[in-house]
């Protein structure tokens, strides 16, 4: 890419970044209520996602073949385990991750 390709590429993520901070107050002002709709999105959408990488994380584990599926079920374990305990999504992902990749660079090899 050329120097002004760059620019205008960088400029691009920085009006899309600040866009989708922006609109969300630009839509729902701090006086107003916001809708149930938005609530609800609020509520499920997280979960939803979550469930959504747990599927795809695991769509391409063949229980038959090389580990047999036991890094990611032990990870999973480790993730319901520090979540139960701990009840923060962000560290129970990252908890998970590490573990994984523990498993899969040394136990597993």
């Amino acid at each position: 890419m050329t120097l002004s390709q760059q620019i205008i590429t960088i400029g691009m993520v920085v009006f899309g970044t600040m866009l989708t901070r922006f609109l969300p107050f630009l839509f729902f002002p701090a006086g107003k209520t916001t809708p149930r709709y938005i609530q609800y999105l609020g509520k499920v959408l997280p979960s939803a996602v979550f469930g959504m990488l747990v599927i795809y994380c695991l769509k391409g584990i063949n229980i038959f073949i090389g580990s047999h599926g036991i890094p990611e079920m032990l990870s999973i374990a480790f993730v319901v385990l520090l979540h139960l305990w701990k009840r923060q999504m962000l560290l129970s992902i990252a908890g998970g991750t590490i573990c994984y990749m523990l498993l899969v660079q040394f136990v597993f090899v």
